[in-house]
């Protein structure tokens, strides 16, 4: 009998030893954490299809979707695509648009209604319709930021990094001011937030700058 309370007292110490130790023992907390993304090696592919005004390098695991729609407009063209990332459900919007050109805008009216309005494509306002775009995002962005480049192709633009919680953070245009005009724009299909989008982001931000680099005017037969 004794010899059970022994035992007994001795597992009560160790257990009473045992949580001192926890409620003393340093607590570190553990930040928010995200799933682990395997991102593949930067390789790519060139784009150059018949009868369109421009090609370019883009990567090997993207698709090209013709475009049909574009949010509440149709394509003015058939030169309106998607560099399409079905593994990160993102896609880079490219619309292309012929400067001196027609082109059909929705306005909306009052009863909440769109009508279409014929314009034609003048080159001072397709530039300032690309940073009115991107101003949208003003209200959630924590900082928005331009940069204009001029590549060894001889293609200049407009580069914008839009920070914080942006549908859309990477946007860009490239322009020879006289004919041509192509806008690209990168979204994920999912809820904004910086946090967990931004390996992503940082690893296609390299595939646009590549397109970018790599791009090419092609003149129109006739």
């Amino acid at each position: 009998m004794r010899k059970q309370k022994r035992i007994s007292y001795a597992i009560f110490l160790l257990a009473a030893g045992i949580a001192f130790a926890a409620c003393n023992s340093n607590y570190t907390s553990r930040k928010k954490g995200y799933y682990k993304i395997d991102l593949p090696e930067h390789k790519y592919q060139l784009f150059n299809r018949a009868g369109f005004p421009y090609q370019f390098e883009y990567p090997v695991y993207a698709n090209i979707l013709q475009d049909s729609t574009y949010f509440d407009s149709n394509p003015e063209n058939n030169f309106w695509i998607n560099v399409d990332f079905p593994q990160f459900n993102a896609r880079i919007f490219l619309s292309y648009k012929i400067i001196g050109g027609k082109a059909v805008y929705k306005i909306k009216q009052k009863d909440g209604s769109y009508k279409d309005s014929t314009a034609i494509n003048e080159f001072d306002k397709m530039r300032n319709d690309a940073y009115t775009l991107t101003n949208k995002n003003g209200e959630i962005a924590s900082s928005i930021t331009d940069s204009g480049f001029e590549t060894h192709n001889g293609i200049g633009g407009i580069y914008f990094k839009v920070g914080g919680n942006a549908a859309t953070g990477r946007q860009f245009f490239l322009t020879d001011t006289n004919r041509n005009f192509i806008r690209g724009a990168l979204y994920f299909e999912a809820t904004p937030n910086a946090d967990s989008i931004r390996p992503v982001q940082d690893f296609l931000q390299k595939d646009i700058e590549h397109l970018i680099n790599s791009f090419k005017w092609v003149p129109l037969a006739g």
